[in-house]
């Protein structure tokens, strides 16, 4: 989202997480695609500046022998997001976000999920929390993959997290957004960032989750798994501005009954 929204007295050109500031409010990942070159053309297509890349499961220059993804999505072009994807215990994703920042140069910004079970991948909040105090009381800057729960959120953004990052359904499961409700109220509360992950499968979701008034969303497998994952990129940069603007713009209310568009004054024939 480069340009300035200015209708009356709105203005709404960037967001900041921590003391990073942003203009485009779609955060993308890199898993799932057929290879590089998809990846770098879909993740340029979404208009995306935020990639989050699973350091456990991709060579960003542990392996210097096999293809580095960030000859695609080079950090001086973009914001690495590195996330602790497949960890199952505070202790793994403490080890992992350590690791990402001595490869990326003391790059402090991360994604900390720490995982429930393999079925579900609902995030186990209990090692969440235990995860975030380490890695804040070390520095790190802790963008965070939680339950759509208003206290637990409530709680992580008291410990200092930079950003609380709500499921919208399971991750990868495509339902969208199920729960409204205790989205809104996350969001109300909330003083600092909120940006859902996990569950988004079309543009119509994404543009749900802004329109409830998310400041970002996160998404993978909507795009890498679609038929035409640049031309889905493509859709769902739109959504997100789209419905950042209806958000902006405030709904008209909802009513039980109809109402005409035309006036009901005023007619030049009787």
């Amino acid at each position: 989202m480069q340009h300035d929204i200015q209708y009356g007295h709105t203005s709404d050109s960037s967001f900041k997480i921590g003391q990073r500031e942003f203009h485009s409010r779609l955060l993308v990942g890199t898993g799932k695609y057929k290879d590089l070159t998809e990846t770098g053309l879909a993740i340029e297509a979404s208009g995306a500046e935020i990639v989050t890349v699973a350091i456990r499961r991709v060579n960003i220059g542990q392996d210097p022998s096999q293809p580095n993804l960030l000859s695609v999505i080079p950090p001086e072009k973009y914001t690495i997001l590195p996330n602790t994807a497949s960890c199952f215990d505070a202790q793994s994703a403490i080890r992992t976000c350590q690791l990402a920042r001595e490869l990326l140069d003391g790059h402090n910004l991360v994604k900390l999920e720490v995982l429930g079970n393999q079925e579900t991948l609902y995030p186990n909040v209990v090692e969440t929390i235990k995860a975030a105090q380490v890695l804040i009381d070390d520095g790190f800057d802790v963008m965070v993959y939680t339950s759509d729960d208003p206290i637990v959120a409530q709680e992580l953004e008291a410990m200092g997290c930079v950003a609380i990052m709500p499921l919208g359904s399971l991750i990868g499961s495509g339902l969208g957004i199920l729960n409204h409700h205790t989205l809104s109220i996350i969001i109300e509360n909330a003083k600092v960032p909120v940006l859902v992950d996990a569950g988004v499968g079309t543009a119509s979701d994404a543009a749900i989750a802004m329109e409830l008034g998310c400041d970002g969303v996160l998404m993978n497998t909507a795009i890498a798994q679609a038929q035409q994952p640049i031309l889905m990129a493509s859709a769902m940069r739109k959504a997100v501005e789209a419905g950042r603007e209806a958000f902006l713009a405030g709904r008209m209310p909802r009513k039980r009954l109809a109402n005409a568009s035309s006036p009901e004054t005023g007619y030049f024939f009787k």
